[in-house]
């Protein structure tokens, strides 16, 4: 857990500071970590040269191996393993899966990984395999920056991000694009998973109430990933993914445009939910109808999981009716 936090101040800040140079990353596993397949990135000198002697790290290791700790897997629960073994197999066959997450901590990837390998040695290897969508906080934030190392991410800006500052609209716009490209080019090569939140950011809290209710579900959102899906003509499967993971790294009760937040990293059972496919049908003008169903089957995991997690304080009282 410490060495993880020293690469947080090491490639986070100052003079060795990793910088993301292309908006599809693929994870730094290690000079050494497959004899079979070989990452041709690791005989470069200049990935040599940012890493040093850290060449031979697996970062997507590290991170599971932070935050796993704090997760009560004993009490921790994967619901719908039917459906992920179904996603497993459509992968196999060279097709492409998106899972339309909610997302509720900065350690949802690693929430993925540690509970699909409870499931199975396949499903770790599947978890290995996601790529998630990510803003330009986990690409920039000090402490997440390790994290996002060990990852496959698409880097693309919310809608929000851009929004906040005109002067740099129009670069990442264009950053945006090329991001699109890239994923576009991965559905076409097929057996692509995808995680994204189509909220746009994690769940937040009711201060009120207490409650944690899923942010809703952008439509723009889910229409790019379902054309993305339809261009690249190989078949393309979507499955809303619900997640409690809320205790283990709550984030803040707002939403706040910078980066460096206060972290908490608790103790507590997590959860997953694989929900029935959504089939990609019907016409743009129906296509909320899509949206709408995807969300509703993650709301239905997530109230089914709160349940089985016996977390049922946190479930909204709409979710109830």
């Amino acid at each position: 857990m410490l060495t993880t936090l020293s690469y947080g101040l090491k490639y986070g800040l100052g003079k060795d500071k990793f910088i993301f140079e292309n908006v599809r990353h693929m994870a730094l596993r290690g000079a050494d970590f497959n004899d079979t397949v070989i990452d041709s990135r690791y005989e470069e000198d200049s990935l040599k040269e940012k890493l040093g002697p850290d060449v031979t790290t697996d970062f997507y290791a590290a991170g599971c191996e932070f935050f796993r700790p704090s997760m009560d897997l004993k009490h921790s629960v994967v619901l719908g393993q039917d459906n992920l073994k179904k996603a497993r197999e459509q992968i196999d066959a060279g097709e492409n899966v998106i899972f339309l997450a909610n997302h509720q901590s900065e350690a949802d990837p690693q929430v993925v990984s540690c509970l699909f390998e409870t499931v199975g040695k396949e499903m770790g290897e599947l978890a290995a395999h996601v790529t998630y969508v990510a803003g330009h906080k986990v690409t920039t934030d000090a402490l997440a920056v390790p994290f996002s190392m060990g990852r496959n991410l698409l880097c693309i800006h919310s809608k929000k991000h851009i929004d906040a500052d005109p002067e740099t609209k129009p670069a990442k716009s264009r950053q945006n694009v090329t991001a699109m490209n890239s994923m576009l080019k991965g559905l076409k090569e097929g057996g692509m998973a995808i995680w994204v939140a189509p909220s746009g950011g994690r769940d937040r809290r009711n201060v009120e109430s207490g409650k944690i209710p899923i942010a809703p579900f952008d439509q723009k959102t889910v229409d790019m990933f379902r054309l993305m899906g339809n261009k690249s003509k190989v078949p393309t499967h979507f499955y809303p993914m619900a997640m409690v993971s809320y205790d283990l790294c709550p984030p803040p009760d707002f939403v706040e445009a910078g980066v460096g937040e206060q972290r908490n990293v608790r103790f507590t059972p997590i959860g997953i939910a694989i929900c029935d496919e959504v089939p990609n049908v019907g016409g743009a003008e129906k296509r909320h109808l899509f949206t709408d169903k995807a969300e509703e089957e993650c709301i239905a995991g997530y109230t089914d999981l709160l349940k089985g997690l016996k977390m049922d304080e946190y479930i909204p009282e709409e979710y109830s009716s």
